[in-house]
């Protein structure tokens, strides 16, 4: 596949993601955070694409990819951390969809190496992010390189010890099950109702059948499930002005359904590249 289409399709995927409303307790087109604003993401989509494009022919440097696309997202806006998460899923995607396709993603992830566990590390470095605290190998801890090195692990081995609290770990260990889960919920909506209101949907429903690892290490898991079993209730009751009541609830006590919405951006990707045209 061509790797200047696979990189326009993760610019689109991210610019759509973005841009859906209302995508409860995230910033959308119609409202910001204080630090964080609409345009800092869509800067930071465009900045990436040169990254996303050197990916899609590459077979190896999935560390070294997500680092770049970081410094050059902050390149591009004042925002800091817009797409940390997303470029997590999207960087081994759009390297599968350009060898094997995306169903190939598994071999990828597997086939990471020290180094690339090394360059994730200093991919953190470069802007703040939240992350579940944990006991060893912590990203603040400056000696957490030269264990890893020490110990020979891997990004993937670094996902797989992670995979339990953080739903990105997570999907890397799984074959980006939800991801694809996600791109499917998508591609079943559109035709049903707009594009916006499918994207929605489909995020509504990835939140509703698992808590958000961002809202659980910042309020908790408690916190996390009651958002969930909300987002339930709305996609069982489809309403625009209830889901806009919601997010109006997140945005107020500040939660922030990040993770979820990184897991958005990767299923659009993989309904773009199977065809979706908005």
């Amino acid at each position: 596949m061509n790797p200047t289409y696979i990189a326009r399709c993760a610019q689109l995927a991210m610019l759509l993601e973005v841009s859906a409303t209302p995508k409860p307790g995230n910033v959308d087109r119609n409202h910001d955070f204080d630090d964080v604003k609409y345009e800092h993401f869509l800067a930071s989509a465009v900045g990436a694409g040169p990254i996303f494009e050197r990916a899609a022919i590459a077979k190896k440097g999935t560390g070294s990819f997500i680092r770049e696309s970081v410094e050059e997202s902050i390149k591009w806006q004042s925002g800091g951390n817009t797409h940390f998460g997303a470029f997590l899923l999207l960087l081994p995607l759009v390297m599968a969809a350009g060898n094997d396709g995306v169903k190939s993603i598994t071999k990828v992830v597997q086939d990471t190496s020290v180094e690339d566990a090394v360059e994730f590390y200093k991919a953190f470095r470069c802007v703040k992010v939240r992350v579940s605290s944990v006991k060893e190998l912590s990203i603040d801890d400056p000696n957490s390189v030269n264990e890893i090195k020490r110990r020979g692990l891997t990004l993937y081995d670094l996902m797989k010890l992670s995979a339990k609290y953080d739903a990105i770990a997570h999907e890397w260990v799984s074959g980006f099950q939800r991801t694809f889960r996600g791109a499917s919920v998508l591609e079943g909506k559109l035709g049903q109702m707009s594009t916006n209101n499918a994207i929605v949907f489909t995020y509504l429903t990835l939140l509703s059948e698992q808590p958000d690892t961002l809202i659980q290490s910042k309020f908790g898991g408690e916190k996390a499930i009651k958002v969930s079993d909300k987002a339930s209730r709305l996609i069982g009751n489809w309403d625009l002005d209830a889901i806009h009541d919601f997010d109006g609830e997140l945005i107020r006590e500040g939660i922030n359904p990040g993770s979820t919405a990184d897991m958005v951006i990767g299923s659009l990707f993989i309904a773009l590249l199977g065809g979706m045209k908005p």
